[in-house]
This record gives structure tokens, sequence and C-alpha cells, in this order.
């Protein structure tokens, strides 16, 4: 509550991000650490495969929110 009696409302800085899964804990901790919130996740780009005969890695997009710092 602020000090006539309103609601305080949050406001929110978005941030989109590039989440390879084989470093997707890592990557999602560093945002994390920042103070970043994951919101969503979904699909990206498909990455070519490696050329070691390996699979393509998966990408994805992550969706982060956090507080707008004053």
């Amino acid at each position: 509550m602020s000090d006539n009696g309103t609601a305080d409302v949050t406001k929110w800085e978005y941030f989109t991000a590039p989440v390879l899964s084989h470093v997707a804990q890592q990557i999602l901790n560093n945002f994390g650490a920042d103070g970043w919130e994951l919101v969503q996740l979904v699909p990206g780009p498909e990455a070519a495969p490696a050329n070691d005969g390996m699979p393509a890695a998966v990408n994805y997009v992550g969706f982060f929110k956090r507080p707008v710092r004053s």
C-alpha cells in the first residue's frame, strides 16, 4: 500500500533469450541470479546438425520478467 492508500502496482521489464537444451540449466540459473524469472519456454528455430554426425541441439526461446528496479 502506498501512502495515499492505493495498492502499489508492480512494473515489469521483459527479456527474451535463446536457451540451448544442452546448457539450459546453466543459462536459467545465470538469468535467475540476475533476478529474471522464466515465464515461458517455447521451441525456437532448428539448429543445423553438428559436423560430427551428432543430432542438432534443441533450441528454445525463453521469455523472462523481473520487477523494474527504481
